[in-house]
């Protein structure tokens, strides 16, 4: 009887206190492992900085391109010699 009464025991604390125990700190782990850190954030911003100054370099390049040749984007599309080809042998 005494052995019968210790097993139930044991099982009753292991569903109502080990096992919540467990699913609750597992949560605790996922939910702190989906947040950013503050390094993280740092980094994302950092980012940001770089692609936004990167981003305004782009468009003064391109002022300036436009400036000095305005058809310069039709001279830089890929497969242009092709297309030439094709249109003098059609002419």
């Amino acid at each position: 009887m005494d052995e019968s009464y210790l097993v139930g025991a044991l099982a009753i604390v292991s569903i109502f206190i080990g096992l919540p125990w467990v699913i609750f700190h597992y949560i605790t782990r996922w939910k702190t492992a989906a947040t950013l850190t503050s390094g993280d954030e740092k980094l994302l911003d950092e980012l940001h900085d770089a692609a936004r100054r990167l981003d305004d370099r782009l468009c003064t390049i391109e002022r300036i391109m436009t400036a000095e040749n305005p058809n310069w984007r039709q001279q830089c599309l890929p497969g242009r010699d092709d297309r030439q080809r094709l249109l003098a042998d059609g002419e």
